[in-house]
Parts: C-alpha cells; sequence; structure tokens
C-alpha cells in the first residue's frame, strides 16, 4: 500500500488491512527504522506515512525532477499568512502584509493545492475565509501545521533579523477543519464564484 500510495497514508487505512491485534504504529516505527539507513525512508508526513528519496542520494533524482513554477514573493507571504493565522479573509492577510493583493495571487495558491476555500465569514459581504491543505503539508514535509516553525526557530534560520517590535508574536497555527464560530459553510455557488476583485499589489 504504502510503495503504490500517490499521497500518504493514513495510519487508520493501514491498520484497516493488518491482521487482528497488530499494531499498525509499531509495524510502521519497525519498517521506518529499516529503510532509515537505504535510498528510500519511510517518514510522516501530512498526517499519514509515505516513501520519500533519501536526502542524501536527492542529487541523483534531480533531473527526472519537474520543477514547479517559482512563486512570487506577494504569493510566498500569503501563503505563509495563510499557515500561520487560517481561517483568514482577503482583507485580514491584506491586513497582515500592508499592500493590497494582487488578482491571481490567491488563485494561483488554489491551484497548486496548498491552500482552499474553507468557509464564510460571519461578518458584513461573507468574506470567504482559506486554510491549508493535506498537500501544503505534503509538499513542505510537514506531519502537522504545528510543525511550522515558531519564532524562536525563525530568529534562529536567519528568516528574522535585528529587534521586533514589542509584543509580535508568531501565532501558534491550528488547520483544524471544523468551521469555528464565526464562519459559516459555503454554498455551491461559492465554489464557482470568481475568488478576487481587479487589483495589484501596491508598495
Amino acid at each position: 500500500m504504502l510503495f503504490a500510495a500517490v499521497e500518504p497514508v493514513p495510519t487508520a487505512a493501514l491498520a484497516a488491512r493488518l491482521p487482528a491485534g497488530t499494531s499498525a504504529e509499531t509495524v510502521l516505527r519497525d519498517l521506518a527504522r529499516f529503510y532509515a539507513g537505504r535510498g528510500v525512508n519511510l517518514v510522516r508526513v501530512g498526517g499519514g506515512w509515505a516513501f520519500r528519496t533519501a536526502p542524501d542520494l536527492a542529487y541523483v533524482l534531480q533531473r527526472e525532477k519537474t520543477e514547479p513554477r517559482r512563486l512570487s514573493r506577494a504569493a510566498l507571504e500569503t501563503l505563509a499568512i495563510v499557515a500561520y493565522h487560517q481561517p483568514v479573509t482577503r482583507a485580514e492577510i491584506e491586513d497582515i502584509r500592508g499592500v493590497s493583493t494582487a488578482k491571481g495571487t490567491l488563485d494561483t495558491l488554489l491551484e497548486t493545492g496548498w491552500v482552499r476555500l474553507r468557509g464564510r465569514r460571519r461578518a458584513p459581504g461573507r468574506p470567504v475565509t482559506y486554510g491549508t491543505t493535506p498537500a501544503f503539508l505534503d509538499h513542505f514535509g510537514l506531519d502537522s501545521i504545528g510543525d511550522l516553525p515558531g519564532l524562536d526557530e525563525l530568529k534562529a534560520t536567519g528568516f528574522i533579523e535585528g529587534r521586533l517590535p514589542a509584543g509580535v508574536l508568531v501565532p501558534l497555527p491550528s488547520d483544524d477543519t471544523t468551521l469555528r464560530d464565526d464562519e459559516e459553510p459555503l454554498e455551491d455557488p461559492d465554489l464557482f464564484a470568481p475568488l478576487d476583485p481587479e487589483g495589484e499589489d501596491e508598495p
């Protein structure tokens, strides 16, 4: 199942195929240890298990790999805001970034499969809320959204330099699929409506 699967396989799905009384977690940990020193490794990503090329051999397959379209800086910033602040609306993204979001930025993230429409905010205009997807976790090698780096880790890796204003915090991300009290479900027409009005990123 693991070798044939296109996406990470949840532990529960594997457990359902094992003999009664068998601990799927134990079997998976044993397999992970068995493959740890080999060309492919069994790892936890996106809440499931999948085989991935060993990091020290990744360069061998580099020519075989299809390079994805590079995201613009605006798209990367938007993706980070969605990941840490979800559920979040376009207006909230613009408020955090300090600039308007160009038409197509959110469309691009939706097309990659890393961002999804969650619901609508219970507020005037009923704006759409956005969140991340299991594909986002899989692509970035995360088991859960909680594995995203916190403030101290971001400082240690050099992503944040200098002194930050007092009170600046990196929120604890959550991708719980349950709609919150201030959200309501999407209606069918919402899935086909234009996502973004015309506009461009402004300095």
